[in-house]
Order: structure tokens, then C-alpha cells, then sequence
């Protein structure tokens, strides 16, 4: 039997195959320290697993979940949003729970996209917003997010005929996988040119709380005229550290966010009871602990910059997200470069060229890693340079 064309757009997850290798390294007897991908290894807030456990022993919770979410958890996002951006959102139409935002950054394609449509992705970027364009069988415009021009996008650079035929224009600030944040200046820039050209902004925003040096990000969504035209994926993975757990949400455009729960409502089930009530506990209750896990990535990022530093390698110095984007100092291709780490001194780093075109010349080092052995990772990259 053959596949549908449309898996001829599908190639196997780059953390799939990595995966894959370092387990054959580590089998080998080889150390292996993993900055690559961008998974949480701190665990939650005693309270949120409090709640999970609790709420899973609960008889009643162990049935089908509402579909899109449950009213409690929709407004528990709703809350947050009103706490933490002065954003109101109204919890039966413009929220929608997600399993993780990974399949609702897929689903939205799903849900829009036809064959000679654009969708405007950013290079480099998180691989997703092409794939899912691809595979809905649009055609994917990328927008350059270069460091001369601090990683934002270029508007006026885009084609006119890109402008004229465009759907969707994916964004993510704070930038994975560049660190890079923006102001409300940019943001208000961006909303006015989606409604000049009717185009739906798809920002991806699961880092808004991971933070330092004082940046405090804003939500797409506190713009005005942003929820008439925009959607904001968020998720507790990285906030929470609950990324195990896939819990996520769409908010903003009313019909989008109808699209999406219909297009759900045929694809799963919903998320379990517990998880979502553990969600609402995180969304709703004491948010100063960030504060403390924030200092920890802060802190791994300065030994991340020194050590690059004494190896003679650039970086970016992020103010958000958990990762540091590294100039690669010579001419080698960023997948060889990286590999090259991982054989040689058994240190996993992604390769720029992963995230698009852009990103070559470039590697990504995540700070998902206690910082022992991140300092060792950066004492066998300078000692191999």
C-alpha cells in the first residue's frame, strides 16, 4: 500500500534520530551531556503535582474529558491572561485547551490552509510552522530573522505576491532559537500589517515567563485590534515545567478558536481530568516561584556565555527562553560542526541549519541541564576548539 503524497512532505523528528544516536553513544560507554533539546528538568511546583495527585484518585475524573478543555481550565487561562497581561478573554469562545500547543500549532494549518496558500514562517524557527504548511499542502514564504537586524522579521521585505496570497504569519517571541524578545512597538507594527493585508498572526509564546535580567515580555494579545486578527499559542511546559504533561491552549480570534475546537472535536479526546485541574491550580496560584527557577536559568546562561567566551565563540545574550544561539567560528556546516561536538567530546548541540537556511552558521545550546554538568559540556567545547 502507498503512503498519501502528502507524507512526501514528512521527514523523520531531527530529536528523533538524535535521540537514536546517543542512545547508541551511551550504549558504547560514552558520557554524554545533552544541550539540545529544550525540555524542563526541573520538576513543577509541590502544589501543581499536589494537585494532580490528589485530583487523580478523584472516582469521577477518570471518564472522557470535555472537548477543548474543561469550563475550569479554560478559566484558569482566561485568569492568567487577566492577571499576568490585563488581557480578557472570554473562556467559552476565544480559549481552547490544547494537548500541548504542538498539535495546535499543527492543527491550525489543518484548519486554513489550502493548496497555493502562503504561510509566512520565520528563519530560522521552530520546525513545525513549515511541516504543518507543507503537509496541508500550502507553500511556505520565510521571513529572515537575522542578527543585524536584532532576529525580527523584515515586514516590508516580504514579496507581494507572498502579502497578496498569505493565510497565516507564524511568529515566536521570546525567540526559540534565537533568545530574542520584542517590545509592544514591534508587536503594534506587526498587528497593523496583518489588517492591512487581512492575515492571521499565529504567535507561538510558551516563554513569556521564562525571564531575566528584569525583560518582563508582553502578549501579542495586549495590542489593540490583536485579538481581531491574532492567535496566541501558550503552554505550561516550559512555564510550569509540565512539558511531560501536554497541556497547552489557543486564545484570541473567536472563529479561529472555534476552528480549532471543531477540528479537535474529530481529531482527540481531550486531556485527563487530573492534568487539567493540576493545570488550573499552576494557571491560578503562586506564580513567585518563577522567580527562583528563572534565577537557575539565569545563571546556567551566564556559564553558558563564559565558557563560550573563553572558547573564543559568539554568542546571544538572551534576556528570555532557555536557550543561547552560538556563532559558529569557522566555515564547516553547522550539522557537521554539531556532530562533530557529539562524536568527538560527547556533547549534544543542536545545529543552526535544523531550525531553516538562516540558522546555518549558527548551534543552539538549551539550558534544560543542572549546571555542573552544563560547566563541563563548555570545558570539553573550549578544550576541543
Amino acid at each position: 500500500m502507498q503512503l498519501a503524497k502528502r507524507m512526501d512532505t514528512v521527514e523523520p523528528y531531527f530529536f528523533a534520530k538524535l535521540g537514536l544516536r546517543i542512545a547508541e553513544l551511551k550504549a558504547e560507554g560514552k558520557d554524554v551531556i545533552r544541550l539540545d533539546v529544550g525540555s524542563p528538568d526541573l520538576p513543577p511546583a509541590p502544589f501543581i503535582v499536589d494537585t494532580l495527585q490528589k485530583a487523580s484518585s478523584e472516582e469521577n475524573l477518570h471518564g472522557y474529558s470535555p472537548l477543548g478543555g474543561t469550563p475550569d481550565f479554560r478559566g484558569a487561562v482566561s485568569t492568567y491572561y487577566s492577571d499576568r497581561f490585563d488581557v480578557n478573554l472570554d473562556p467559552k469562545s476565544e480559549v481552547v485547551g490544547l494537548i500541548g500547543s504542538k498539535e495546535g500549532l499543527f492543527h491550525l494549518s489543518m484548519a486554513y490552509l489550502n493548496p497555493n496558500d502562503v504561510a509566512l514562517v520565520p528563519d530560522p524557527g521552530y520546525a513545525v510552522y513549515a511541516s504543518a504548511a507543507k503537509f496541508a499542502g500550502a507553500e511556505v514564504v520565510t521571513m529572515p530573522i537575522l542578527e543585524n537586524n536584532h532576529f525580527l522579521p523584515d515586514l516590508d521585505a516580504i514579496p507581494e505576491d507572498a502579502k497578496r496570497r498569505a493565510k497565516l504569519l507564524w511568529l515566536n517571541y521570546p525567540n526559540n532559537p534565537t533568545g530574542a524578545t520584542v517590545n509592544d512597538t514591534f508587536f503594534a507594527e506587526l498587528v497593523e500589517f496583518a489588517h492591512t493585508h487581512q492575515i492571521m498572526i499565529c504567535h507561538d509564546a510558551p516563554y513569556m515567563d521564562i525571564t531575566f535580567d528584569g525583560y518582563k515580555a508582553p502578549s501579542l494579545l495586549q495590542v489593540p485590534g490583536a485579538k481581531e486578527i491574532s492567535v496566541e499559542f501558550n503552554s505550561l511546559s516550559k512555564t510550569y515545567n509540565m512539558a511531560g504533561w501536554r497541556l497547552g491552549m489557543a486564545c484570541g480570534l473567536e472563529s479561529a478558536i472555534t476552528a480549532l475546537h471543531t477540528l479537535k472535536t474529530n481529531v482527540d479526546s481531550s486531556q485527563f481530568q487530573a492534568i487539567q485541574a493540576a493545570g488550573v491550580a499552576a494557571l491560578t496560584g503562586d506564580q513567585t516561584w518563577f522567580s527562583e527557577r528563572n534565577t537557575i536559568y539565569q545563571e546556567r546562561r551566564d556559564i553558558v556565555l563564559d565558557g563560550l567566551s573563553k572558547a573564543g565563540l559568539v554568542a546571544h545574550k538572551p534576556q528570555a527562553a532557555m536557550y543561547v544561539w552560538v556563532r559558529i567560528h569557522t566555515e564547516v556546516p553547522s550539522n557537521e560542526f554539531t556532530q562533530a561536538i557529539l562524536e568527538e567530546i560527547g556533547v549534544s548541540v543542536t545545529p543552526g541549519s535544523f531550525f531553516g537556511d538562516c540558522g546555518e552558521g549558527y548551534f543552539r545550546i538549551s539550558l534544560g541541564t543542572p549546571a555542573p554538568r552544563i560547566q563541563e559540556a563548555m570545558e570539553r567545547i573550549a578544550a576541543w576548539i
